[in-house]
């Protein structure tokens, strides 16, 4: 008698697994990002913008950087926005093909680049950005400004860590946001 509601109760378990199980996907770590302020970037440069105050700026470190190329590094997110400045002499469509080669590198990693013209008549600033869309795309978002007449600047965000930007998303779409901030902010310097 007592073994009759073990049986009956080992029956109801048994039966009641009766699907298959499903595994979670993989989750990621929640990135906490901080709210969007900005501070002005106004110096001796022949631009000026504003970039937020959670970031520092730099002198580009490399053994190839020339005048008024600077590093904008985002610390809490290991990322670097890297800005070169050339000052344009007949060659614009060179520094413009530049540009778009260095994008094109990323085609093999790319999902898609989706293309957005940016105009500032009133201070003459001119360009176009680049968002890279890829799981492993080095460089999620690029860009370029230009007076159309004698000053080039193009940006790349980079990350300091192996790209995954289906778990980065949230800070490229973060970053992205403060870049068009700053790009939306830029003015050329006399």
């Amino acid at each position: 008698m007592k073994k009759i509601p073990l049986i009956i109760l080992s029956a109801i378990l048994l039966s009641s697994c009766q699907s298959d199980y499903t595994p979670k996907p993989r989750g990621y770590f929640r990135i906490d990002v901080p709210s969007h302020e900005y501070r002005e970037f106004d110096t001796t440069f022949p631009y000026a913008f504003e970039y937020p105050i959670y970031a520092t700026i730099s002198p580009d470190p490399s053994g190839l950087a020339e005048p008024f190329w600077i590093n904008i590094s985002y610390p809490a997110f290991k990322a670097q926005l890297h800005l070169s400045y050339k000052v344009v002499d007949d060659n614009l469509n060179t520094y413009l093909e530049d540009s778009h080669h260095l994008v094109d590198k990323h085609i093999p990693k790319a999902n898609a680049i989706t293309q957005q013209e940016f105009i500032n008549p009133k201070e003459r600033v001119y360009g176009l950005t680049f968002a890279i869309k890829g799981t492993e795309a080095a460089s999620p978002y690029q860009f370029y400004l230009t007076d159309s007449n004698s000053k080039f600047v193009r940006g790349a965000l980079y990350f300091n860590i192996v790209p995954n930007n289906d778990s980065l998303a949230p800070v490229i779409e973060f970053l992205k946001g403060d870049i068009d901030h700053m790009i939306s902010t830029f003015r050329w310097k006399p």
